[in-house]
């Protein structure tokens, strides 16, 4: 057994505070999975209020697996308490200075990992977020630090047998189309090729990359985005050695069969990947940032404000980001010893 993992608090108006101290009561005997959340105590008390669970405030990561069994251990950082359901952007402080925290530790070596609870870019861009989101933050939070493949980050979400990265994130479907290039392409392969070898244990990864338009293209006749910037990044890729194919048609690539012949996707725009995943694993799916020099997952879903404090919210999504932080963690062990 390695350090343990860590939690960021996410916003703590949000679903964050509950499905920690669910996801710890699930997964409480396993010490292979032990964790802390780095959070304002009251916070987490608040929320406890529903379940009597035992907290431990703790003073370093190196306490965690030891008081895990016996309780929730928390890292403590000061924070005022918000109504559940009732974000406000003075909490951001707090919000941020979880993520900062917990990744001074990650790299550190004090923790195996990473898993960061949902936050509010709404409420984090009017406290003066500078950044897209948590992936483009992590990024910059870890810029000097080298990490053991080609550096990222990129998002990839996995769920449902489906390890999907995009070549572009949260844009509008006309700015996707016009911003896609075939560096993009070419960057977040190599990213995702790494990652597949390091991290995912995958020896001689196979990418599979999907078309832009409809059928991919149908040879120009819906588009020439394939031929002049898809198939280019993976003819490029295949000469430097990475087992890519060129565009696939999107809507026959993501059935059971289909699966079989690679390890993962690179959709061309969000929901061309993230769709796929979410019906094939909505409760479960996992959010990945991968070529960091920290490991970090995240639950595939926002801070449902609207049933936070309700005693509601599933824990599924954030226990499989848990448990994914942890077997990444291990297998990036394993290949830089080996």
């Amino acid at each position: 057994m390695g350090a343990p993992l860590l939690l960021s608090m996410g916003d703590p108006a949000g679903i964050g505070p509950e499905i920690t101290l669910k996801a710890w009561a699930a997964l409480r005997h396993d010490p292979e999975f032990a964790f802390a959340v780095m959070a304002t105590p009251r916070v987490i008390e608040r929320a406890n209020e529903s379940y009597d669970h035992n907290l431990i405030e703790i003073e370093d990561c190196d306490e965690a697996i030891d008081a895990f069994r016996e309780g929730l251990p928390i890292l403590p950082i000061e924070g005022r308490v918000p109504e559940p359901g009732e974000p406000d952007p003075d909490h951001a402080l707090a919000t941020t200075e979880s993520i900062e925290r917990a990744v001074s530790r990650c790299l550190s070596g004090k923790a195996d990992g990473l898993v960061t609870n949902p936050i509010s870019k709404n409420v984090l861009y009017k406290a003066g977020f500078k950044f897209p989101g948590h992936t483009e933050y992590l990024g910059q939070l870890t810029e000097r630090h080298k990490a053991p493949y080609t550096r990222g980050p990129v998002m990839m979400l996995s769920g449902g047998g489906l390890r999907v990265g995009l070549a572009t994130i949260h844009l509008a479907l006309k700015d996707a189309a016009e911003q896609l290039s075939s560096e993009k392409i070419l960057r977040n392969a190599r990213v995702m090729n790494g990652a597949l070898k390091c991290d995912f244990g995958i020896a001689k990864p196979r990418l599979s990359l999907t078309g832009l338009n409809p059928h991919a293209g149908e040879n120009g006749a819906l588009g020439r985005e394939e031929i002049d910037i898809i198939n280019p990044a993976a003819r490029a890729l295949r000469a430097e050695g990475i087992n890519a194919t060129n565009a696939q048609p999107a809507d026959t690539l993501f059935h059971a069969e289909a699966r079989e012949d690679y390890d993962a996707v690179l959709a061309m725009y969000h929901d061309q990947g993230l769709i796929p995943v979410k019906t094939l694993d909505f409760h479960g799916g996992v959010n990945i940032t991968l070529g960091l020099p920290i490991v970090r997952t995240s639950p595939d879903h926002g801070t449902a404000f609207g049933i936070a404090g309700q005693n509601s919210a599933r824990a599924d999504s954030l226990i499989a980001a848990i448990r994914s932080a942890r077997e990444i963690a291990n297998n990036r062990k394993a290949f830089l010893n080996g």
